[in-house]
């Protein structure tokens, strides 16, 4: 994707320069401004890629739909009609929803302070206010610096006071979900401002309500993210860690999956949220002792064809199997037979290769046991068919290696057989094209046997060479 940028302006400039200078029509004006814009690499992700609406007769120029849309949504808020807000509320959010480039030019005109006034203004008229908060939720989507800290308050403020009320406990969600995704400022004003304890407590006041319970989740989650390439150090870890132990997130999550054994979708949510709080080796244990890890597996078991639920799964079995005695627990639950079967049944997904090795590679870590138990499921040789099925892929290199390294480190005996598999071409291949994966295929096959020839690389200074 191209790095330059251009304004809408400069598009629709060059749109109608193709229909008024070389008579084009109106969609093949538009992909020939396109190609112009892409061939010169400008990245047109944040463009709205249509021809305006006509000039009216009243002199005002020509508009994109969205900005008629969002100027009679306006006066409707101007004049406080509501039934009028109403409709253009309804089509302002499909419009949205449509694309991000649709939003992104919404959002440069005014938007955000128009659907603020439209939430302030439905106050007291529940369906309204629903209205309201989906499009501030669609306008908040990919835009999280549109909100300002009265729409936090208000945010904040509607899920106390409604959150006896589903739908508007999930609209709610929704826009803070959106607010905080690659955003660390609004995700710490939010936790400031007391928003874990809602979520938590959505979850458990609606636990039979799939989207609240998904919903909340996810948002949880987002709390633990450090996604904001703006701030170098965020706060992602002291919110995992409030989330346990000052609003006992773990509890309230592995109940919630009590109520949903049936739904995937929702299973995989709390899955993925678990993984992120296993910040701490006290609370990796603790989600084994709640009953997390048999959730986990039994998942495992029961959506292996799903590779979607498979990959979170994997990714949380990962993430608990930091703790050693966690490591033993998930060995006993049968957990190394269903993740080799995950990558042999999915050896076409890198993404899934790549967890279910690393998950191996934890639980084979300090654990000559478990290597025995990993080597007779037939763990290595899953991870070599999926160096051989993904050579281009670092992660599922670098995964692979470092299992094997873990399997032989402390179990000699496991060299000979797993060098019959073909390892060392495997590593050796790994080793040569991808630089990051050096250091750990250098120690695999030194851990195999192997002779390893060093690299060394000229440092440039006098009698000085470096390995």
């Amino acid at each position: 994707m191209g790095s330059k940028q251009i304004a809408q302006e400069t598009f629709d400039d060059a749109v109608q320069e193709n229909i008024t200078e070389f008579e084009m029509d109106p969609e093949e004006a538009v992909r020939e401004a396109v190609q112009q814009f892409e061939s010169q690499g400008v990245d047109l992700s944040n463009i709205v890629k249509a021809v305006r609406q006509p000039a009216s007769e009243n002199g005002q120029k020509q508009k994109h739909e969205i900005l008629l849309t969002l100027d009679s949504l306006g006066r409707a808020v101007a004049d406080s009609d509501l039934s009028g807000m109403a409709e253009q509320l309804v089509v302002f959010t499909d419009q949205c929803k449509e694309q991000l480039a649709f939003r992104y030019l919404a959002g440069q005109n005014g938007a955000y302070p128009v659907v603020f006034s439209a939430c302030q203004l439905a106050s007291g008229d529940r369906n309204l206010m629903l209205k309201a908060f989906y499009t501030l939720s669609a306008i908040l989507d990919g835009q999280p610096d549109l909100l300002d800290s009265a729409g936090q308050d208000l945010l904040l403020q509607t899920l106390k006071e409604c959150r006896e009320d589903a739908e508007m406990t999930l609209a709610g969600i929704r826009c803070i979900r959106h607010a905080c995704l690659k955003h660390e400022q609004n995700r710490q004003d939010f936790v400031k401002g007391g928003v874990l304890p809602l979520l938590t407590g959505a979850i458990v006041q609606h636990g039979d309500s799939a989207d609240v319970v998904r919903t909340a989740s996810s948002a949880l989650r987002i709390m633990t993210f450090d996604d904001d390439i703006r701030v170098p150090f965020g706060h992602a870890h002291d919110h995992a860690k409030m989330i346990v132990l000052e609003n006992d997130g773990l509890r309230v999550l592995i109940e919630a999956a009590k109520a949903f054994t049936d739904n995937s979708s929702v299973l995989s949510e709390l899955c993925a949220t678990l993984s992120r709080l296993s910040v701490r080796n006290e609370f990796c244990q603790e989600i084994v002792d709640l009953g997390g890890l048999n959730f986990m597996v039994a998942l495992l078991a029961d959506c292996i064809d799903h590779p979607d639920v498979v990959k979170q799964v994997l990714s949380a079995i990962r993430a608990v199997a930091g703790n050693d005695d966690v490591k033993d627990a998930i060995v006993n639950a049968g957990g190394t037979d269903l993740i080799v079967l995950a990558i042999s049944h999915h050896l076409a997904n890198p993404q899934i290769c790549e967890q279910g090795c690393a998950a191996l590679c934890m639980l084979a870590l300090r654990k000559p046991e478990n290597c025995n138990v990993i080597m007779e499921g037939g763990g290595a040789l899953a991870a070599l068919q999926a160096m051989k099925a993904h050579p281009r892929e670092v992660a599922v290199q670098k995964q692979a290696c470092m299992l094997i390294r873990n399997l032989v480190s402390r179990s000699r005996d496991f060299s000979q057989p797993i060098l019959e598999m073909g390892a060392e071409n495997l590593i050796t291949e790994a080793r040569a094209t991808h630089r990051d994966c050096d250091d750990v295929a250098k120690a695999a096959l030194r851990d195999l046997g192997c002779k390893v020839e060093l690299r060394e690389l000229w440092t440039g200074q006098k009698g000085s060479l470096a390995q």
